[in-house]
């Protein structure tokens, strides 16, 4: 009789704590993406209104390639984007934004007959499933396709990322 009692008391609190999760007013963390992107993003996401924000990622890198073209890549690269998120089950969102950015490369080839400098903007998409732990805790997996880059940093003006994000809110 203990354990039903218990049990109807857990499920009791279970079902007044269980309702829609609100977006964090503010979420700062890693946004750690594909090699085909940057890699890792400083990443924050600012509330706008209930279920709008936007987020602001800043990434670097810093690689070469000694494969195909040989050469020094160093490059950085800030994004807005503006979401919407709606809410699947308790914690659980899926999210879609758009936006856009801009940044700058310098690759040095090592034959050293080539050198490119430019600075390139680009459009941007992002479609994504969060999960908004009741600590706090945000995790979340993303697709973000980009359009543009003034045809020297992305091959064909397009280039795409998959991340996975762990932010702190507050």
């Amino acid at each position: 009789m203990k354990k039903i009692i218990l049990s109807a008391i857990m499920l009791m609190g279970l079902a007044f704590t269980a309702q829609a999760q609100d977006i964090s007013k503010n979420a700062l963390g890693l946004r750690f993406g594909s090699n085909g992107g940057f890699g890792t993003e400083i990443s924050y996401q600012r509330e706008l209104s209930k279920n709008n924000r936007l987020e602001l990622d800043l990434g670097w890198r810093n690689r070469k390639d000694y494969n195909d073209d040989d050469f020094d890549d160093t490059a950085i690269k800030l994004t807005g984007l503006y979401q919407w998120v709606w809410n699947i089950d308790g914690g659980f969102n899926w999210y879609a934004g758009v936006g856009g950015g801009v940044g700058s490369y310098n690759r040095d080839y090592y034959d050293k007959r080539t050198y490119n400098n430019d600075v390139f903007v680009f459009a941007a998409g992002d479609i994504g499933i969060e999960y908004n732990f009741d600590f706090p805790l945000l995790i979340s997996l993303d697709f973000r396709p980009e359009f543009g880059g003034n045809g020297g940093y992305y091959k064909n003006n397009y280039g795409s990322d998959v991340a996975l994000a762990l932010r702190y809110q507050f």
